[in-house]
């Protein structure tokens, strides 16, 4: 466990994670309570496993002390961001503060293990033209996300866009993005320098995931979160970017405007290979994702190509079409 101070105030300690994406980076703020005592405010949890517990009580016991926690700040309800919200909160006695639409889809989906999500995820992947092996894989899974989020708490202080929270000696103003996430929040400083709690928005070596899910399988997430990157460019370009993953980086402006570069050029892609007669979501993925995947990675994967092909959709690039013979989707040129 190594704890290392990333600007003044905020210190960030990087939590393992089970997946290929290998760790998360959580931070915890320098504040006060009401009657002026020292305490905490952390932001992120890590995912909901006994050994996140035990980093988080060597946190407790070498760095925290004996001061509060003030409040949990989650970002967005992705489990490696919420996975030990309730517990954190319970250990620390603390509230809970997020935004409304991510608490409400984190509380939904650790509850829900209908029959109907199991189908509607059948009726979603089974669209895609995946073969037989991958699609029975991915809806065998069920409500994946409620063994990631056992329990979310059920109660929060509401956070929203535009909101100022003084946090220790710094105030900070609340920006919130869609796209990876319908509500994502991030927390940005002018205090001295300025510094942006990024969550997964902007990250400086990989794109973040932007998916189409079965609740909502027409959406375009895509268009959601190019815009969240184009407000946060306007944010001053010595920007000391705090990321969720990787390390602290500035160049606000030239990772925002490569992962802007980076969609475009996948939009074109999509949208030459679909003028060949048409593709379905699962050739987009092949064409997108070169590589063999396991089945996280694979659901992850064909969520972001329908984002892309959704977005070309939207905008009147490509049309859908449900072939005869298996019902899949099938993107063509107008």
């Amino acid at each position: 466990m190594q704890i290392t101070q990333a600007a003044p105030g905020v210190w960030g300690l990087r939590l393992p994670l089970p997946f290929q994406l290998n760790h998360i980076n959580v931070w915890l703020l320098a504040d006060r309570m009401a009657d002026g005592r020292d305490a905490w405010t952390l932001i992120d949890t890590g995912v909901a496993s006994n050994l996140t517990r035990g980093l988080w009580e060597q946190v407790a016991a070498a760095f925290l002390g004996s001061a509060p926690v003030r409040r949990v700040i989650v970002t967005h309800f992705h489990p490696d961001h919420i996975g030990l919200a309730d517990w954190l909160c319970r250990r620390f006695d603390a509230p809970l503060a997020m935004t409304r639409t991510e608490w409400l889809l984190a509380r939904m989906l650790c509850l829900d293990n209908s029959d109907e999500i199991a189908e509607a995820g059948r009726r979603f992947y089974g669209a895609m033209g995946l073969d037989a092996p991958v699609l029975t894989a991915l809806t065998a899974r069920g409500n994946a996300y409620a063994r990631g989020v056992p329990v979310v708490p059920a109660t929060f202080d509401r956070l929203c866009d535009g909101d100022r929270l003084r946090i220790g000696d710094r105030d900070w103003t609340l920006l919130t993005a869609g796209g990876h996430s319908p509500e994502h929040a991030c927390l940005y400083s002018t205090d001295g320098q300025p510094v942006l709690i990024a969550g997964d928005m902007v990250l400086p070596r990989i794109s973040p995931n932007v998916s189409v899910w079965p609740a909502e399988p027409f959406a375009d997430p895509l268009a959601e979160f190019l815009g969240g990157l184009r407000r946060l460019r306007a944010l001053p370009a010595d920007t000391t970017v705090l990321p969720s993953h990787g390390p602290v980086f500035q160049d606000l402006h030239g990772r925002i405007d490569e992962l802007l570069r980076h969609h475009d050029d996948r939009l074109a892609e999509a949208e030459r290979d679909c003028a060949q007669g048409g593709r379905t979501v699962a050739e987009i993925t092949q064409a997108m994702f070169p590589r063999t995947l396991d089945t996280h990675q694979m659901s992850f994967a064909a969520g972001e190509a329908l984002a892309h092909l959704n977005h070309l959709v939207a905008t009147g690039r490509l049309q859908r079409h449900q072939r005869g013979d298996d019902g899949a989707w099938l993107f063509t040129r107008p």
